[in-house]
């Protein structure tokens, strides 16, 4: 099951949420405010795992 992130359109909370793989829509609530108003981010994390594992880059440790 894979982990999205999502960030709240009405108080700006970005939140975590474990996504079951089935056919029906998946309706997010705010943990914050309980608003339905959420959409999917981009994870840095996941945009940054696969130019990794295209060896982009060999070291975890900050550079500079």
């Amino acid at each position: 099951m894979p982990i999205y992130e999502y960030r709240c359109e009405d108080c700006g909370t970005v939140f975590e949420k474990l996504v079951r793989t089935s056919g029906a829509p998946l309706e997010v609530e705010c943990p914050n405010c309980g608003s339905r108003n959420c959409q999917k981010a981009f994870s840095l994390f996941g945009m940054l795992g696969s130019s990794l594992a295209r060896g982009a880059g060999s070291s975890c440790a900050p550079s500079g």
